[in-house]
């Protein structure tokens, strides 16, 4: 590596490692145990999880389970492209280590692989309604997040960017899905 490289590196390790005592001091004092958003955070991750333990469909579930975990994945990722870039933020985390570990890490990767279990389940068009649960996650649930401080958007923002994110998540993960779905049918034909 270059010399110049070397000092921006290490002037971004320390500008992290000093930001780092800084979250968790505002984790402690705004988003922590003695607060009702940590408790409703937590309370939907697992009421969440319980919920997928109850009602998974049990002879898919590697396949559900993949596709929640991409769900999982590409929401991480644009709920940090959105932080980063200042369109939207979470004020309140379960974790302070852990950036967007919110009600995204469980709720909606959740909702998402009950109407994907549904729809392969009942041979229903998955794109229509996994549209429809966008619909109501961007027009609604943040909203709602909103109305009550655990969501926010910033910077002329608005749920439109929401939808559209949810949309390119929905079907990346459709199709990712697919992808191993149809290597593990080609595996088992030969």
């Amino acid at each position: 590596m270059e010399t110049e490289q070397i000092k921006q590196i290490e002037q971004i390790n320390k500008l992290e490692n000093k930001l780092t005592p800084i979250k968790i001091d505002y984790w402690q004092q705004y988003s922590s145990l003695h607060s009702w958003e940590f408790w409703f955070l937590l309370t939907v991750l697992v009421l969440s999880l319980i919920c997928l333990y109850l009602f998974i469909d049990r002879k898919k579930a590697l396949q559900i389970g993949f596709f929640g975990f991409n769900i999982h994945v590409w929401l991480n990722y644009l709920d940090e492209i959105a932080i980063y870039n200042e369109l939207w933020s979470f004020p309140y985390k379960l974790i302070p280590y852990l950036p967007v570990f919110t009600f995204e890490a469980s709720f909606v990767p959740v909702v998402f692989m009950f109407v994907y279990q549904w729809t392969i389940n009942h041979d229903k068009n998955y794109y229509l309604y996994a549209t429809g649960l966008c619909l109501i996650l961007a027009f609604v649930w943040r909203p709602l997040l909103s109305t009550v401080d655990l969501f926010q958007v910033k910077n002329g923002i608005n749920y439109l960017y929401v939808i559209l994110g949810y949309l390119i998540v929905m079907v990346m993960s459709k199709w990712i899905t697919n992808i191993f779905v149809h290597f593990e049918k080609e595996k088992k034909s030969t």
